[in-house]
């Protein structure tokens, strides 16, 4: 987990053509996207297509995402951030809780941009995998260059789902999507860029990443494929 610090950003839909500023408190995010062999170890399945220690583990639903923090948050001794109601159609962040979450989308991506104003913390072919250098396929974690925080594969690759709904009078419980993926255009591989999906679907190049809300009082490593 990465230490990001607090700080402001302002989130703009281009779509609707407004943009709102968010003040942003420090939290800590997982370094990596949530592999296939993490996501394995936690859950005991691989819904994955492709298959690899290291690669994201995709095809994840929204649910499925937060039912992995809520169990790792158990396998660690966290107390879960989400709780789940007897219908499984809504949940609830607990934010005084300690445990494994999704990040909000402004603190998506206040830890993309790490600093930086420009659309990207770097130049795109070094720090992402798109349709532009992607071969048409998913590529392991930790590949490109990271974020001056230490973050990697924020944009390309996978995209990541965030806590926030969309716009609910408009797409009702459609969660938002953020970072771009192995098989988009450079455009959508940009800090700002928002995406919406229903968070029962599952699709071939959307995965996650964790955050947490109180610093770990240790160190906690996770091991991200069998060989490490």
């Amino acid at each position: 987990m990465v230490g990001v610090p607090p700080g402001r950003v302002t989130l703009s839909d281009r779509r609707t053509q407004h943009s709102w500023v968010v003040e942003v408190e420090p939290f800590q995010m997982a370094a990596f996207p949530v592999t296939q062999f993490w996501y394995e170890r936690v859950t005991g399945q691989r819904p994955s297509g492709a298959q690899g220690d290291r690669l994201p583990v995709v095809g994840v639903s929204w649910w499925d995402a937060i039912r992995f923090c809520n169990a790792l948050s158990r396998h660690d001794g966290l107390t879960p951030a989400y709780h789940l109601r007897a219908d499984a159609e809504t949940a609830d962040w607990d934010t005084s809780a300690d445990g494994y979450r999704l990040p909000t989308e402004a603190e998506w991506e206040h830890a993309c941009r790490a600093g930086t104003a420009g659309p990207r913390y770097g130049q795109l072919d070094e720090v992402a995998w798109y349709q532009g250098n992607s071969d048409g396929q998913i590529h392991s974690v930790g590949g490109k260059r990271p974020n001056a925080w230490g973050l990697y594969d924020m944009l390309g690759n996978a995209w990541d789902w965030c806590w926030d709904v969309y716009d609910a009078e408009v797409y009702g419980t459609y969660r938002v999507l953020r970072g771009g993926g192995w098989a988009d255009e450079h455009w959508s591989c940009r800090a700002s860029v928002r995406r919406r999906s229903h968070p029962t679907f599952r699709i071939d190049d959307v995965g996650f990443r964790i955050a947490r809300s109180a610093p770990p009082t240790s160190a906690i490593t996770v091991s991200l494929c069998s060989d490490q």
